[in-house]
């Protein structure tokens, strides 16, 4: 097993995409370790308050990701199983970004829910943000509950704008893919090609305002290859949960996703008959809202191992 370091210097330019056609910055074998300077989905470019998003942002380029990580023998048809050992807040402080972005977030119109009001005001916060916690105001301090907003492999064909969640995985925004999880990712070209950026010191279900706490951050991932598992959606397991994690619109068919890919987990892992399955999610299956503000939205659905064959 090595151990390698992803670099600012040695990453070079981040990419705003996810796909098969851009050079890997570094290849691995199965089993090693890859710790990642990632940049927050500003790309540090909202240093300040009194910097706002319209000033220093160009749509689409945001959300900038580290990689593509080649990991040698992955073959179409395996499963990459990344398991996240630490997610280190990095950069000077106040390093947390949360805004208002202009027709951005759940709760305005947007470019594909177009109303005739004006963008809500932006609005900019900064935050200390250490392992011990998140400033927000002066007498509240949020929980540092880390994870990465996107990652994923490289579809076989297409490049997704590092915005989309799919079945690649993408900005998917779900939390929980943080320590001491595995993310299992389909594997679609040769080396997996994995990416990943978009850190999160926190964030609520849905991702609201189209913003979490954004940091860069110092990751610490453990990269495996689970040779012929064929995957169509990725999947999330930690100690307690097995979660399948479904992206669509409209956010119906993101949960129908989620819970039909946990379902045929639940079959092929754990020798449950299907409808039995479905039967026992009906009373205690669980699911998580990821976005709500993507191009496609995220679901991940999950049953706790403690009913789990």
């Amino acid at each position: 097993m090595a151990e390698h370091h992803l670099t600012e210097q040695l990453q070079g330019t981040y990419h705003y995409t996810i796909g098969p056609y851009a050079d890997p910055v570094l290849r691995i074998q199965p089993g090693d370790i890859v710790v990642v300077d990632t940049q927050d989905a500003f790309g540090g470019k909202i240093t300040d308050e009194s910097t706002l998003p319209s000033q220093v942002l160009t749509m689409p380029y945001v959300n900038p990701q580290s990689g593509p990580i080649f990991v040698e023998g992955a073959e179409k048809g395996d499963a990459l199983a990344v398991t996240i050992r630490a997610i280190e807040p990095r950069g000077p402080q106040p390093r947390g970004t949360t805004c208002l972005v202009p027709h951005f977030g759940g709760l305005t119109g947007t470019d594909k829910t177009v109303t005739l009001q004006e963008p809500l005001p932006e609005v900019v916060r900064k935050s200390v943000v250490t392992e011990e916690g998140v400033s927000w105001t002066g007498n509240l301090t949020l929980p540092y509950e880390p994870f990465l907003g996107t990652i994923g492999t490289s579809p076989e064909i297409e490049s997704v704008a590092s915005l989309k969640p799919d079945r690649h995985g993408g900005n998917m925004d779900l939390p929980g893919v943080g320590p001491g999880s595995t993310l299992y990712l389909p594997v679609q070209t040769p080396g997996a090609l994995l990416y990943l950026g978009d850190g999160h010191a926190i964030q609520g279900d849905g991702e609201l305002c189209g913003v979490a706490v954004e940091i860069a951050t110092r990751t610490t991932l453990e990269i495996d290859v689970v040779a012929g598992w064929s995957l169509g959606w990725p999947r999330l397991e930690n100690d307690e949960w097995i979660t399948s994690i479904g992206s669509a619109r409209p956010l119906e068919d993101a949960a129908r996703v989620a819970y039909a890919d946990l379902i045929d987990w639940m079959v092929s892992d754990h020798g449950f008959d299907q409808l039995d399955a479905y039967l026992l999610l009906s009373q205690v299956g669980r699911v998580r809202l990821g976005n709500m503000v993507d191009p496609n939205y995220t679901v991940g659905a999950s049953i706790s191992k403690q009913y789990l064959i």
